[in-house]
């Protein structure tokens, strides 16, 4: 179904009842983004990847320390701890590629945001993400294709941050979010191409 929510009105609301976690690539803006909804819901806001850093150090010193599947290990387990506080969750982008964390998403209110490669070319120049330490964009572009079937399937919202205002991106999540509190639970949307 293709639907562009409405703004969101500007008075708080009690909040989801399932936590919502915010999937998507890389450079697709969402901590910033999940770090706004919170706000404008009221509920607690978790970015796995900063609980990683907190709790573990950088993120390229745990890839070139222990490797990709250990710290997808160390986010499943950060997925799960997030999910049971509730709330609103940023994921990494590969977050979706584990077993175990997809798993830990279970039963929360999927939102994925996608970016352009344009767009993203901007946000993520001079970044030390250790997927695209050889190959900038292009690594970018291969990753997304690898995991957008992925990130669709487990999707029940998309809404894409390429050009638009961040504030315009949050109002429609959050819209959407206070639409899809209905008995029948989170329903696919996206605001692909809206203004």
């Amino acid at each position: 179904m293709t639907h562009t929510p409405e703004p969101a009105a500007a008075s708080p609301s009690a909040g989801p009842a399932a936590p919502v976690v915010i999937i998507g690539p890389m450079g697709a803006g969402k901590s910033s983004v999940g770090k706004r909804v919170a706000k404008a819901l009221g509920v607690p806001f978790t970015d796995t990847d900063r609980v990683i850093v907190r709790e573990h150090g950088p993120i390229p010193g745990i890839f070139a320390d222990r490797g990709e599947p250990a710290f997808r290990e160390l986010e499943a387990r950060a997925v799960r701890a997030a999910m049971a506080t509730g709330g609103v969750i940023a994921v990494g982008g590969g977050a979706v590629t584990h077993a175990a964390t997809r798993e830990a998403m279970a039963g929360a209110a999927v939102v994925l945001l996608t970016v352009s490669p344009e767009a993203v070319a901007d946000r993520i120049a001079g970044s030390d993400r250790p997927l695209l330490a050889n190959g900038g964009i292009d690594a970018w572009q291969t990753i997304m294709d690898e995991r957008a079937a992925t990130y669709a399937e487990l999707a029940h919202a998309v809404f894409d941050t390429s050009r638009r205002p961040m504030s315009h991106v949050v109002d429609d999540v959050v819209a959407w979010l206070r639409l899809a509190e209905g008995p029948a639970g989170p329903s696919s949307t996206t605001n692909e191409g809206a203004p």
